[in-house]
């Protein structure tokens, strides 16, 4: 099956065919760092990671470029308030983000452009669109986009100007020629940072910034933009009006953009209360939790972010892991290097609009059958079942690689996961294995009323017990 996508420019699935053949160009919209990120951009980081991760292993040359927008009012707003410079408020939260996308295996991409490091491309290309009669410059340095150059406005958004202007909320700006004009440049206020231009000092307005900086890296057409679904408009609406206004040509082959991460089935919204950064998740939960959480729903699929979930993804990270730990004990994970049905139903499930969804449902389906497989044998399955498990192993070794999870040794990712419990729950190691113990000799005296009684009080420590051919083993839930 060849790659499809789903294209929100024109609202269906498509064959995936790159301008170039063998190469892909891809720019994702990064943060605005002004602050702490939260675990919707860690929804869109992962998932475009996984896009990007996949595209290479269909063995395509991927240019992927994702941008910081370290100019902003909200960033001049911060700086103002703390007195610390801009800058150094950029500076801080872009290590911070690169610090956080580390710790949840997220690939750095090809490029990772600022804007301030690209005003003198965003001039030139204001100034292109000046030349051409797309942009006008003002009394006092602003420099606006005239929607009414470009009359494909709103084919991304599915929106008509028309009935914006009607239905129009937007304050009367006497400098603009149309009040759905947007600004490309803006002149600096007393105290903010500012640029020379030919209009004035001043900075750039957002949606410039990535038409310039996409130019830059990708040139005037190319194959994937990706983002949030908050900025289909007016974001990326603008970013092809630019564009396409410049060159004259289609900016963008195809369109993508993830759901959103809500919190207990609301909105995350800072007036609610909810705004869960990523380092708070990462508090509470590893990252390869995370990972599989943010990939366990379709990626154009909103997702909810609550306890109830999280422990249930844990609990499912659990099961493979375990079954991992029982392939290697096998001594047999090392004898192919084929492939199985596994990952022939992951790749259609990937090339099926990046599926991730469907695939990990894939995994756990091959895990429950693998289970079984040893259960009837005791662990020590015929050739032919030795075969099909070993398949299993090496195919989730290639799917790993694809969403960045199942990559840790099982024995050290249940050591990470006791040591982790037993010091945020205090436990005495010592104590639960003492308890085991008493267990395990109950049981030898058949005495399963004092077994279930142990492995209760257990429970009610958060002990997880996982009985086995090799004896008794913990966790902590």
């Amino acid at each position: 099956m060849s790659l499809k996508v789903y294209n929100t420019l024109k609202g269906k699935k498509e064959e995936f065919i790159p301008i170039h053949e063998g190469k892909v160009g891809m720019y994702v919209c990064g943060p605005t760092v002004y602050d702490t990120s939260h675990i919707g951009h860690a929804r869109s980081v992962v998932v475009f990671d996984m896009v990007y991760r996949w595209l290479t292993r269909l063995n395509y040359e991927v240019t992927y470029v994702r941008n910081f927008t370290d100019v902003d009012d909200k960033i001049i707003k911060k700086s103002n308030e703390t007195g610390v410079s801009c800058t150094e408020i950029t500076e801080k939260y872009i290590d911070e983000f690169h610090n956080e996308m580390d710790t949840l295996n997220v690939l750095r991409p090809t490029m990772e452009p600022k804007a301030t490091k690209h005003i003198r491309h965003i001039i030139d290309f204001i100034q292109m669109l000046i030349d051409k009669g797309k942009a006008y410059h003002v009394e006092g340095g602003d420099v606006y986009f005239s929607i009414d150059s470009f009359k494909e406005y709103g084919k991304l958004s599915g929106r008509n100007p028309d009935d914006m202007r009607a239905g129009a909320r937007i304050a009367v700006d006497e400098k603009k020629q149309s009040p759905l004009d947007f600004t490309l440049w803006k002149p600096a206020k007393p105290g903010e940072p500012f640029w020379e231009s030919p209009w004035g000092r001043g900075r750039p307005g957002w949606h410039i910034e990535c038409s310039a900086m996409s130019y830059e890296y990708l040139g005037e057409s190319f194959d994937i933009h990706g983002g949030g679904k908050d900025l289909i408009f007016p974001h990326h609406e603008n970013e092809i009006a630019q564009s396409e206004a410049v060159f004259g040509c289609q900016f963008v082959k195809y369109w993508i953009h993830n759901g959103f991460v809500d919190i207990n089935n609301e909105k995350m919204s800072k007036s609610l209360g909810n705004f869960t950064m990523i380092k708070e998740v990462l508090a509470n939960y590893s990252p390869e939790v995370i990972r599989l959480f943010l990939l366990s729903k379709h990626y154009r699929s909103p997702i909810d972010y609550n306890e109830d979930s999280m422990h249930e993804i844990s609990l499912g990270l659990d099961r493979i892991y375990a079954f991992l730990e029982r392939l290697e004990e096998t001594n047999m994970v090392l004898k192919t290097k084929k492939s199985g049905e596994l990952w022939a139903g992951f790749a259609h499930a990937m090339n099926d609009d990046f599926n991730s969804a469907k695939a990990l449902g894939l995994v756990f389906e091959a895990v429950k059958k693998g289970n079984k497989l040893l259960d009837r044998t005791h662990n020590n399955p015929e050739p032919d079942g030795c075969e099909t498990l070993a398949q299993v192993y090496t195919d989730i070794q290639s799917i790993s690689e694809i969403l960045g999870i199942f990559l840790v040794n099982p024995t050290d990712y249940f050591k990470t996961k006791k040591d982790k419990g037993v010091a945020d729950m205090a436990i005495d190691p010592a104590m639960v294995d003492d308890l085991i113990e008493q267990r395990m000799t109950a049981r030898k005296d058949k005495n399963f009323a004092r077994a279930d009684e142990i492995r209760d009080q257990l429970q009610e420590m958060n002990i997880i017990l996982e009985d086995g051919p090799q004896g008794t083993t913990w966790t902590v839930e």
